[in-house]
Formats: C-alpha cells, structure tokens, sequence
C-alpha cells in the first residue's frame, strides 16, 4: 500500500500543537489527521529538523504511550503524560507526532504486532481461522485498551491490514466470494471483540471485589423480586444457567461462527458441484 503525502501548504506545526494542548485540556483528544496517520504508519517520516533532544523518536513514543495505557488504561493517555515520561515538554511530542488521535493509530499498529503465520496450520480454512480467532483473543487480553480503540471506522496501518489479509487469506479456496469471505471475517471478528470484552470487565470487576459469586447473588434477588415478569430467565437460573462460566467464553461461539460458515460453504460446493 502507497500513500503520497498530501501537497500545498506545510502545516504550521506549533499552531497544531497549541490547538491540541487545548483539547486535551479539555479531556479530548484532538481530531485525527488521516493524512497524518498515513505518513506515520506507513514508514513516511520526517525527522524533525529542530527541537528535541536527541533520542526521542516516534517508536518511542509510541512504546511509552502503549506501556500507560497498559497499565492504566487509554484514558490515562495524554501527549502531556507521554512527554513527562522522557522529561520532555508537550510541545517535544508535537514535533513527532501531531496529537492524541494519530498516536492511538500508530499505539494500535504497533501493539497488535505482525499477523499470525497461519500457512504451517494444517486442516484447510477452519483450523487457520480458529489460530487467528485465538491469537486476536490473545491481542485483547495482552492490550485490553484495544477493544475500545478498534471499535470505530479509522485507518489501518500495515500491521493489522495484515490482519485483515491472513484472515481472507485463509477462507481463500473456500468457494466464498469475496465480498462474503469479509462478512465472514467480520463476524468471527466480532465474536471474538464481544466475548473478549466481557473477559475483560468480568476481570475487571473481579479485581474491584465483585466477584461471580457476589454478581450471581444480585442477580438471583432481582429474579426473585421479579421473576413473573422475566420467566424465560427464572427457568435458565432454575436449572443452574447461571451458575460459574465454564471456559473462557471464546470457544462455544467460535464453534458456532465456524459451523455456521461452514454450512455455507458446503451450500457453495454443492452448487457448483
């Protein structure tokens, strides 16, 4: 993928990142610059030619910026809070990177890493896709700031448009077209953002003390108080539905994606047999 940078009238950088203190002042990160984005993900950087101490570079930043929103969270995320970790003004990050919007793009491009190699996976499309579903699950997990940062139309940068690719790459040869073998991906894709983000928070709220004992108890009493107006959910509580979640919740709708694909997939080959 090639993107030419944009011409006319270079930006006026301190302008920029005067505009961009001002909004993350105000707890918003500045709108994202596509053409910007592009330049940074895509490998067509500038090094500044003035201001900053040597040694600060764009990678990074970007290091620095994954590492808080790891520990804290992406709304603990600023160009401010990035900047203090290297002793660095605000207007030091500006110069590499333009605002809070374009830095969450090159965070997530380079927290997912390189695609998994699904060629030595043996067994045809199915198998493939069950290794990627799964080293996507592990993505979320490592980076649980991610599914919020994904979860939106944006640009992509080479790291996850590989991705995308190893995903068509692996339904290829299934006699799915082509705009069909993306809604595949998109749905496996949106299993694995659902059941990974209900991992997340039930961690989450572990962590803050609620624990599935203490949540099911709630949720017994409300059935309780209630039940005559939710019969479908007293009779899945009767017979111990709620009871503690047996795996890790990726695995049962999986297996109910990949069959349904698969069905579809047999209906191609019959026709066309």
């Amino acid at each position: 993928m090639a993107v030419k940078r944009r011409q006319g009238r270079p930006r006026d950088r301190a302008a920029v990142a005067r505009a961009g203190a001002g909004r993350e002042a105000n707890g918003d990160a500045p709108p994202g610059d596509g053409a910007r984005s592009a330049e940074l993900l895509w490998g067509e950087r500038e090094r500044p030619s003035r201001g900053p101490k040597p040694g600060l570079s764009v990678e990074r930043i970007v290091r620095a910026a994954i590492g808080i929103a790891d520990a804290e969270g992406l709304a603990a995320v600023s160009m401010q809070r990035v900047a203090s970790e290297f002793g660095f003004t605000t207007m030091a990050l500006y110069r590499y990177v333009p605002g809070k919007a374009e830095l969450v793009d090159l965070m997530i491009d380079t927290a997912i890493g390189e695609p998994p190699a699904l060629d030595g996976v043996a067994g045809g499309w199915r198998p493939k896709i069950e290794a990627w579903a799964r080293h996507v699950w592990a993505a979320f997990h490592r980076h649980p700031w991610a599914l919020g940062a994904t979860g939106h139309p944006r640009l992509m940068g080479p790291n996850e448009l590989g991705w995308l690719d190893s995903a068509l790459g692996a339904l290829s040869g299934t006699g799915l077209a082509p705009g069909e073998r993306l809604d595949a991906f998109l749905v496996v894709l949106g299993h694995v953002r659902t059941a990974a983000h209900h991992a997340v928070e039930r961690s989450r709220r572990q962590q803050g003390g609620v624990t599935d004992e203490a949540w099911g108890a709630f949720l017994v009493e409300l059935v309780q108080k209630h039940g005559d107006r939710y019969p479908a959910v007293r009779e899945a509580m009767s017979s111990g539905a709620f009871g503690p979640p047996e795996g890790d919740g990726l695995e049962f709708g999986l297996r109910c994606v990949l069959d349904g694909i698969g069905v579809l997939i047999a209906a191609r080959a019959a026709r066309s047999a």
